[in-house]
């Protein structure tokens, strides 16, 4: 009887999860271990080779890939899922051991980048640098834009205290705003250089809206003050003895 008792409380024991197994490469149920086991025991060094790079990696000798993984982040930039572990030419899963699989100090092991996570590096690169030559074409834009700007704001002081400034310097100015429109126009962008040009584009506007506005106050610079041109005029004066009547005489 105490012998039942004694395997029934080792059964209870496995029940409430003092005891965790897990199922290893091959079908082999083993007791789980945690880290803290792992890098209680011995260490091991892994020569790591990636590309034209070799890496010496320093790891609990019962580590698994996915540990191994891990540790190469820092030295590669690869996060674990960007990676592929081979040993002795064959792709090792997260879950499998090292030394379960044969790995021992001084052995060697390939990384290689997952293709899928390597074109979409690739791709990100190429937006980046679509995104920066879009930038640099809508900086050189601005540059020539903001000295557009300065003549447009110096002619505007000028119509405003009720000088009159040549028409054709006006028209000239709205002609090189409207190419500058039509440079920004013409340049792909994406991302932020897509808001940048964007901006540039309602800036040109502002600066043709100002031009037209300055051309028809240039046309009648007293229009500031309410009255217009014709009120200007003075009516012709009699004398006061005159006396002004609507007969009219017919001539033959």
């Amino acid at each position: 009887m105490k012998r039942f008792s004694s395997s029934k409380r080792a059964v209870n024991n496995v029940v409430k999860g003092e005891i965790k197994w897990e199922l290893r490469p091959g079908g082999m149920l083993v007791q789980k271990r945690d880290m803290g086991d792992a890098s209680s025991g011995p260490m091991i060094k892994i020569k790591v080779s990636h590309g034209s790079f070799h890496h010496d990696i320093t790891v609990p000798a019962q580590s698994t890939f996915g540990d191994l993984k891990k540790v190469l982040v820092q030295e590669t930039g690869l996060e674990p899922k960007e990676q592929r572990l081979l040993f002795q030419g064959k792709e090792k899963d997260d879950e499998e051991c090292l030394h379960m699989v044969g790995v021992k100090d001084m052995s060697k092991v390939v990384l290689l980048e997952d293709p899928a996570s390597k074109e979409r590096k690739l791709e990100e690169m190429k937006r980046n640098q679509s995104v920066l030559k879009a930038c640099e074409e809508v900086a050189k834009v601005r540059a020539e834009v903001v000295q557009l700007s300065d003549k447009v704001n110096a002619l505007e002081g000028i119509v405003h205290g009720g000088t009159k400034v040549d028409e054709k310097e006006l028209l000239g100015l709205t002609e090189l705003l409207m190419v500058q429109l039509l440079q920004l126009d013409t340049i792909e962008a994406n991302g932020e250089a897509k808001l940048q040009r964007r901006a540039e584009v309602r800036r040109v506007q502002r600066l043709v809206d100002t031009l037209d506005n300055m051309k028809a106050r240039n046309s009648n610079p007293f229009s500031s003050s309410g009255k217009s041109e014709a009120f200007e005029c003075a009516s012709p004066s009699f004398p006061s003895s005159t006396r002004i009547t609507h007969d009219w005489e017919v001539f033959d």
